[in-house]
C-alpha cells in the first residue's frame, strides 16, 4: 500500500528502476491468444462475454479443430510472438476434452513456440498430464482480491483459484497469474490482488494486469472507468514486488493511447 501511495512519479521511476535489474530495458516478450472453443461456459463471472448467463451477442463456437490452431500458431511465429496461449471457456476441463487438449499442446510446441493454456479449473492429474505433453504455462487469474472476490464470481471460490496454482506449481509447471483493474473495486483491493500474488511461495513467471473491456449485456457493462494512472500504479506495484516476472498487458490495451501504453511499460510492463 505504502508503494501504491507513492506520489506517481516516484513510483514509475523505481518501478523502471527495478526492471532495468532484472531485464533488457527495451525488449518486450509477445504472445498470442486464440479461443479454441468460444462461449457457452457456466461461470458467473461478472465481466465476461463468455459466460452463458448473460446476453452479450457472442457467437458461441464449439472447440475448433487442431490444424486450425496449428495454422494460427504459426502465424503468430510470422508476427513475431514466442508464446502461443489457447483458451477454453470451461468451468473446467472434461475427461473426454483431454486427448484434443493435449495433442494441441504437442503440435505446438513442436513448431518451437511456448506453449500456454486456460481451461478453467484443473485438477492433479489433468496438471500432470499437460506438463507431460509439453506445456510450458497455465494461466490462471486470481482477477482481484480476496474481499472483492464475491461481487465479481459466485460459481467458484478464491480458494478454488489457488489450489489450482498449486496442481500447475506441483505439475512443474510456469504459472500465469494476475487479475483485472477496473472491476468497480478500491486501490485496497488492487492491493490486495498484488499481496496475495507476491506472497505465494514462487511468484507467477507471468502477471497480467488487465484493464476491465466493458462488455454490453454483462453485469459490468456501465461500471465506471478507472483512470489509466491507477492501472499504471498497479503494473509498477507489480513490478517491485514481483522483480523477475513478466508482467503482461492484456486486455484493455487497445483502447489506450501510444503516450498511455509508453507509460505503461514506463512502469515495467515488458510483455
Amino acid at each position: 500500500q505504502n508503494l501504491y501511495d507513492q506520489p506517481f512519479l516516484d513510483l514509475v521511476f523505481q518501478a523502471q528502476s527495478t526492471h532495468r535489474q532484472h531485464f533488457e530495458a527495451n525488449a518486450i516478450q509477445v504472445s498470442t491468444l486464440l479461443s479454441i472453443k468460444t462461449g457457452k461456459c457456466p461461470e458467473d463471472c461478472k465481466y465476461c462475454s463468455q459466460s452463458a448467463r448473460y446476453d452479450s451477442k457472442l457467437e458461441a463456437e464449439k472447440r475448433i479443430a487442431v490444424d486450425k490452431v496449428i495454422r494460427e500458431a504459426k502465424e503468430a511465429i510470422t508476427s513475431g510472438s514466442s508464446r502461443f496461449c489457447m483458451g477454453a471457456a470451461w468451468r473446467n476441463p472434461h475427461e473426454r476434452d483431454m486427448p484434443y487438449v493435449l495433442e494441441m499442446v504437442k503440435e505446438v510446441k513442436a513448431l518451437g513456440l511456448e506453449t500456454c493454456m486456460t481451461l478453467g479449473m484443473l485438477n492433479q492429474s489433468q496438471a500432470e498430464r499437460l506438463k507431460d505433453a509439453g506445456l510450458d504455462y497455465y494461466n490462471h487469474n486470481l482477477d482481484t482480491s480476496r474481499e472483492y472476490y464475491p461481487n465479481v464470481i459466485t460459481t467458484r471460490s478464491f480458494d478454488d483459484r489457488l489450489d489450482t496454482i498449486d496442481y500447475v506449481r506441483q505439475a512443474g509447471m510456469k504459472v500465469c497469474s494476475g487479475g483485472i483493474v477496473g472491476l468497480g473495486e478500491n486501490s485496497k483491493d488492487r492491493v490486495g490482488l498484488l499481496h496475495e500474488l507476491a506472497t505465494m511461495a514462487i511468484h507467477p513467471e507471468s502477471v497480467p494486469i488487465n484493464m476491465l473491456v466493458p462488455i454490453e449485456g454483462t453485469p459490468l457493462a456501465d461500471v465506471e472507468k478507472l483512470d489509466v494512472t491507477e492501472w499504471i500504479r498497479t503494473i509498477a506495484v507489480a513490478r517491485i514486488i514481483m522483480p523477475k516476472s513478466y508482467i503482461r498487458l492484456s486486455a484493455g490495451r487497445e483502447s489506450l493511447s501510444d503516450s498511455d501504453q509508453a507509460l505503461a511499460f514506463m512502469a515495467g510492463a515488458n510483455s
